[in-house]
């Protein structure tokens, strides 16, 4: 039983294992000031917390969890218009952009980073300030 388990967490670790986490202080300084940084979270989302100021607001995926990849494409090659761009995939603790960052790697892209902690502890959570918010519900409801 525990080789099983240590395969399966072996197997779920090397899914992960060449994707790039990075800090936000460092987006400018390691991939240039013009890096995008693509949101993927739901409108909901981008209402309670706001935005990272200049993020490409995408929706990946859905309240319900569903996406459509060739619309989502069609949206995203208007800002990452070559597999060799450098971009960073936001959403709000860093799991969907794990899963959307392997998708993008079967497609090709070359240069994939996610937001280190998202937009909730790699973002709001150091100190640094979002545009857009919407809503007056509480930003970290049932997340603490």
């Amino acid at each position: 039983m525990k080789k099983i388990i240590l395969s399966l967490l072996i197997g779920v670790i090397s899914l992960f294992a060449d994707f790039k986490s990075i800090d936000y202080k460092d987006i400018a300084t390691k991939l240039g000031k013009d890096t995008v940084i693509i949101d993927i979270r739901t409108p909901r989302e981008w209402a309670q917390t706001g935005i990272i100021p200049g993020s490409k607001k995408i929706m990946f995926f859905d309240e319900h969890r569903k996406y459509d990849t060739a619309k989502w494409l069609k949206e995203f090659s208007k800002y990452v218009k070559d597999k060799n761009q450098p971009f960073v995939l936001v959403c709000r603790t860093a799991s969907r952009t794990k899963a959307v960052g392997r998708f993008l790697e079967q497609q090709g892209y070359k240069h994939i980073y996610d937001l280190k902690g998202g937009i909730t502890y790699g973002y709001i959570m150091q100190g640094y300030k979002t545009e857009g918010k919407t809503s007056k519900q509480p930003v970290f409801k049932g997340m603490m």
